[in-house]
Order: C-alpha cells, then structure tokens, then sequence
C-alpha cells in the first residue's frame, strides 16, 4: 500500500505521532485504552505502533505491561529541542508581525544586571516620542515590563533597591497574566507586556507592546492584549513552558 500522501509526508507515521502528542499533551503515563482514546484509535491500533516506538525508545512500558510513558530518546530529543532555542531569537519575528498586526511599537524585555532591559524592537507606525532603544532599562514600578518581572521574579527585583509594584498590582498582574501601565512613566504612553516562560516555569522574557495613550487600549483580554498574550503563550510552549 501506498503510505505516503502528497507533501502531507508517510499517514501512518502521522497516525502514530497522535500517540507521542498525546503522551506530551498529558504529561504522564496513560494505559493503552486511555491513551489510544485521546489519539483517536482502537487499542488494537495503536499497540503496533507502540511496539515500534518502543523498540526506538521514543515510548516506554512501566514493567512490560504496565501504563505507556515517553521514553529515553523523547526525552533527549526534548532537551535538545529546548537547548537549540534561543527565546530572544524565537520571539523576534513574533515582534516584528505583531508590531505590524497591532499598528504599534512591540519590545522584548529580558533580566538584566540592573533590571527589565529591552533587547530587541519592532517598531509600528504609530509613532511613540520615548526611548526605546535596545539596552533601556525599564522602570520596576512604573512600566508594564517592569512590573511583569517584578510579579514573576520578585527576590532578584527585591534585590535592586529599587521602588517596587504594592502588593494588589502584583496580585493583579499574576492573576490576569498580563501588565499595564497608562500614563506611567511619560505621560500620554502606554503599555502592556505579556510573560514568557521556560521550561522551568521561570518568565525570561517579557513581549511588550507600547503606543499613545489616545489609540491604546490597555484592557485585559482587549484586542491589544489578546494577540499578545497568544503570542507570549505559544513562544512559552516552544520553550518547554
């Protein structure tokens, strides 16, 4: 039988990577009922390919019969995936379509030696009269950025002596996953940064959007915030977040 299927590639090496996506979707080991449910298929179609996954070490059986967890080879391939990417060169292109998308100027922010520092920017065509050059550091308090990695990376924002977020705006930037800042720092600019997380849960990178108060809209879940949230989210998942 032909397998292959134009440029779609080998269908049953497709059908059987469902099984290896459904191992990593859910973390854990699944038993063979459970885990051929979640990929789509009878029991008794998922096993062959289960035998040869094994045989590769892309799949392994607690003690020959038990549940079907990932195995040593998926393990080292996921390592290596996560030590090939560079997160700040993984979300520039992201800046870059989303500056477009937005209409505004999008930045990477990363931790510094002394504090969010901008490394990488996109600018939009709303003009913004503020510096964003690359090795600006942003403001733990008066800036989205800053208040983003002061919420997620508190010791080491601690650390600075310099003034931080209360406690409610902390609270209220971890609870919806995003930081705001209007009229902050410069009157007339505002801003709202997103996190991005590695592997570990650690934020390493914040992707923040910035323009005029007057055309930005600073609403949680807004549609400023919602790409950028979406953005910030799938270049955690890339990095193992």
């Amino acid at each position: 039988m032909d397998e292959t299927k134009g440029p779609r590639g080998i269908q049953s090496i497709e059908v059987g990577g469902q099984l290896l996506k459904a191992l990593a979707h859910h973390g854990r080991p699944l038993a063979l009922k459970d885990l051929a449910r979640e990929a789509g298929m009878t029991p008794a179609k998922a096993h062959p390919y289960l035998v040869s996954f094994i045989k590769l070490g892309l799949v392994e059986q607690d003690g020959g019969s038990g549940p079907y967890g990932l195995g040593p080879l998926a393990m080292q391939l996921g390592l290596i995936s996560l030590q090939q990417y560079d997160p700040v060169r993984l979300a520039t292109p992201v800046i870059e379509a989303l500056a477009l998308q937005l209409g505004h100027t999008v930045a990477i922010a990363v931790w510094g030696t002394r504090g969010p520092t901008i490394v990488r920017v996109a600018e939009g065509p709303t003009p913004v009269h503020i510096s964003m050059r690359h090795g600006t550091v942003m403001s733990l308090a008066g800036t989205a950025s800053g208040r983003l990695f002061a919420a997620w990376r508190a010791d080491e924002a601690a650390s600075l002596g310099e003034a931080l977020p209360d406690g409610a705006t902390l609270e209220t930037v971890r609870a919806q996953g995003l930081a705001t800042s209007r009229d902050g720092v410069i009157a007339g600019v505002s801003a709202l940064a997103a996190p991005v997380f590695d592997a570990s849960g650690r934020l390493v990178m914040a992707l923040t959007a910035i323009g005029p108060s007057a055309s930005f809209d600073t609403t949680p879940r807004g549609p400023l915030a919602d790409p950028v949230m979406a953005a910030a989210a799938q270049l955690s998942k890339r990095l193992g977040g």
